[in-house]
Order: C-alpha cells, then structure tokens, then sequence
C-alpha cells in the first residue's frame, strides 16, 4: 500500500539531498543524496523492508512521471500532434529509466529504513 504522504515527501527529499549532496561531494554525492531520501521514506512508512522499498521506488518515479507530462504536453504544445507522440514516447522511455533507477537507489534505501524502523 502506497502512503502519500511519504511518497511526497520523498519526492522532495530526492531532489533536494542529490542537489545539495552533489555539489558538496562531486561523483557520488548524487547517489548518496537519492539513498538517504529513500531512507527517509522507508523509516516515515514503518511497515517493514518490502513497503519502504515501494514506497521510496514510488517517490523516485514520481518524479519521472512529471517529467514525463510536462515533456509530452510541450512536445504538444510545439509540434502539435507529431510532437505529442514523440513526447509521449520520450516521456514513456524517460520514465522507465527514472523507475530502474529510483529502485537501485532510494528502493534500496527505503529497504534498509522500512527494516529499520519496523
């Protein structure tokens, strides 16, 4: 089950700690930043390993199903129908890559935190 609260929380939180963690630690900061949110959200779940790892991997992903929108409706917006297919497409692919590595990243964290915190 999907709580939102966290999961918005955490979608903040992602891009807050990458933005702040890698411009202070260059290479790995980034990485470091999207654990720690999904850390966050695993520990605010409080339902065990597997709910925080949804739940952090619903937080990352939340971002690319923004990202998504809005780049299908500029493509839209621009080129008109040709346009929103292709953004449609790009957004589709974006998307699946920001949920691979959302899982890697605050999934993992949310792991650890979910069991943490259970």
């Amino acid at each position: 089950m999907v709580k939102w609260g966290a999961v918005i929380v955490g979608f903040i939180l992602s891009i807050a700690f990458p933005a702040i963690l890698g411009s202070l630690l260059s290479g790995w900061g980034v990485f470091l930043g999207l654990f720690l949110a999904g850390f966050v959200v695993g520990i605010m779940v409080k339902d065990g390993a597997m709910s925080g790892f949804w739940n952090a991997s619903v937080a990352g992903a939340f971002g690319g199903i923004i990202t998504a929108i809005l780049i299908t409706i500029f493509g839209a917006v621009v080129a008109g129908i040709a346009g929103f297919a292709l953004g449609a497409l790009t957004g589709f692919l974006l998307f699946l890559g920001v949920l691979i590595y959302s899982m890697l990243f605050m999934g993992i964290g949310g792991a650890l935190g979910g069991a943490i915190s259970d």
